[in-house]
């Protein structure tokens, strides 16, 4: 079912993504060589303590993982596309990070994602994050009232495959609201015009995740999360959650 939000509504999902717009810029600056990806979950978790907000992805158990997610954050590094679960590694020079974070405040969830390199950048992932953040500024531009849910899919889309990339395939955004993952799908590829008008009051977590080899294959790593490029190149997510309003996209997770 699709759940349009009231304005009031808009305005508590926005302070639940103050909230996670505030944490991804703290992982982002206390991530560096020799911190471990836990140290970078506890430092979400400070901030979801101070906001008095609460994880949605903590102990998220959906039907195709084999054990709750154990987590506040998302730590995918290299070839992990997305979901990597922050443990003991350590980050390197020249890591390439993605981070997704949530926070549910007062009822209300916000989501989003940032990828970024630790200390010596390769241009090669330089231009990976900067298509993968493009490619998420197209599809938030496609995100008008009025327009179709395909034409968010054909933006995304046409700009990876335009740069060369990937999309792993099946995965892409989300509505959001009450509960982090609600209708409809918001798939990384497909055809403009077509899928449910959008309306004022509809609100997407809309992800791209770009991957460096191209095609559309991946890997499940063994703990049942993580997903992996089969090829062993790197990948990078970005994600906003973005209302739909009669005055154009409104994204609610910027700081």
């Amino acid at each position: 079912m699709i759940d349009i939000k009231s304005d009031a509504a808009l305005e508590a999902m926005r302070e639940a993504g103050r909230v996670v717009a505030v944490a991804l810029a703290a992982v982002r600056t206390e991530a560096a060589i020799g911190v471990s990806l836990g140290d970078l979950d506890e430092v979400a978790h400070e901030v979801l303590r101070k906001a008095g907000a609460r994880s949605p992805f903590l102990n998220y158990h959906p039907s195709f993982a084999p054990t709750p997610f154990p987590a506040v954050i998302c730590a995918s590094v290299n070839d992990v596309i997305v979901h990597g679960i922050p443990d003991g590694y350590r980050l390197a020079d020249g890591d390439l990070v993605s981070i997704d974070f949530g926070a549910e405040l007062d009822g209300w969830t916000g989501d989003a994602a940032i990828s970024f390199i630790v200390g010596t950048p390769d241009p090669a992932d330089e231009a990976l994050i900067e298509s993968t953040e493009k490619a998420l500024a197209a599809g938030i531009a496609a995100a008008a009232e009025g327009a179709r849910l395909g034409d968010i899919s054909h933006a995304i889309g046409t700009l990876a495959h335009g740069a060369g990339y990937g999309v792993p395939a099946g995965f892409g955004g989300h509505g959001i609201g009450r509960h982090m993952h609600e209708d409809p799908h918001v798939p990384n590829e497909g055809k403009a015009g077509r899928g449910m008008r959008l309306r004022h009051g509809l609100v997407l977590a809309i992800e791209p995740m770009l991957m460096a080899g191209g095609g559309s294959h991946y890997e499940v790593a063994p703990d049942g999360w993580a997903l992996k490029t089969v090829d062993g190149t790197r990948a990078a997510h970005a994600e906003h959650t973005v209302a739909i309003t009669r005055d154009g996209p409104r994204i609610l997770t910027l700081p």
